[in-house]
């Protein structure tokens, strides 16, 4: 039987120096096979990766789940500064920090950025996870993400709304019977209200496009990876079609894909099978 391992909060530094938070989860017993970095999407924390930290640490592998700028417990960029360079040099610096090349496992934003990364940096990772993202997104599913993040600007009276909310964009997951865990992704400000956990001007218009349209620098690095590569894809999703991922394979000759009974949220809609496969990879395609 494993035992329970709880996560460790640390502190890394962005770029400019922002602060960035992250769980740290490793275990005390077994031996240490490498480090996975997780990086979650936009609008989400480092909480949505905490079942599977968990089971990766139980099996040896140090695993680290990043709040990315603005969202979660790091801290909101003063000038807001949230582009895809912004991202992809605040992962740059946490690697150097960690003092090791982790794999990385990156969903949607998170995917965009480790993508980027390794592409325009080779070595900074042993192994690349993208979870139901590629160069090419359909721009229609990505829209419906804007919508849902820009959906509540005055917020909600109340997590019931807040869980009402959760399941109109994703009726297919079962709704919480304890609504305690959307704390995590949400915080409650003086008058009551409760606000998604992220920096609004997260979605300026400013910024947005330089994050998910500048799909030829998304080619560019995909066409640079040779690491070990997994995509998996929602079967489900709206953001990458079976065109997209089949695209991906051509792109990197490393790469191999695997889809799951979910939507775009696969770690969420499924985490038990995301987990299963995410331990093969590693297993076989990292580690082997």
């Amino acid at each position: 039987m494993t035992s329970h391992i709880e996560p460790v909060l640390e502190t890394f530094r962005g770029h400019d120096g922002l602060r960035i938070a992250a769980d740290r989860w490793t275990s005390t017993t077994a031996p240490k096979l490498g480090s996975v970095l997780f990086l979650h999407g936009g609008g989400q924390t480092r909480h949505s990766w905490g079942r599977t930290a968990q089971r990766m640490a139980e099996s040896g592998w140090e695993a680290i789940t990043l709040d990315a700028r603005g969202h979660g417990d790091s801290e909101w960029s003063p000038s807001g500064q949230y582009a895809l360079d912004d991202f992809a040099a605040d992962l740059n610096a946490v690697v150097a920090a960690i003092g090791e090349a982790p794999v990385l496992i990156g969903a949607s934003l998170g995917g965009i950025t480790a993508l980027v990364v390794e592409g325009e940096h080779p070595g900074t990772s042993t192994g690349l996870v993208l979870v139901d993202i590629a160069p090419r997104i359909e721009v229609e599913g990505r829209d419906k993400i804007i919508a849902f993040m820009a959906s509540a600007p005055n917020g909600f009276a109340s997590l019931e709304e807040v869980a009402d909310a959760v399941q109109a964009y994703n009726p297919h997951r079962p709704r919480p019977r304890n609504l305690d865990g959307l704390k995590k992704n949400v915080r409650q400000r003086p008058d009551g209200r409760w606000y998604w956990h992220w920096d609004p001007r997260f979605l300026d218009k400013g910024d947005e496009p330089k994050r998910n349209e500048d799909e030829e620098r998304l080619y560019d690095a995909a066409r640079r990876i040779q690491v070990p590569t997994l995509l998996v894809r929602g079967k489900d999703s709206d953001v990458i079609t079976p065109e997209g991922a089949a695209e991906l394979l051509d792109l990197i000759p490393t790469a191999s894909a695997v889809e799951v009974a979910a939507g775009h949220m696969v770690a969420g809609d499924d985490n038990d099978v995301f987990t299963t496969h995410l331990a093969e990879f590693l297993s076989e395609r990292v580690r082997g």
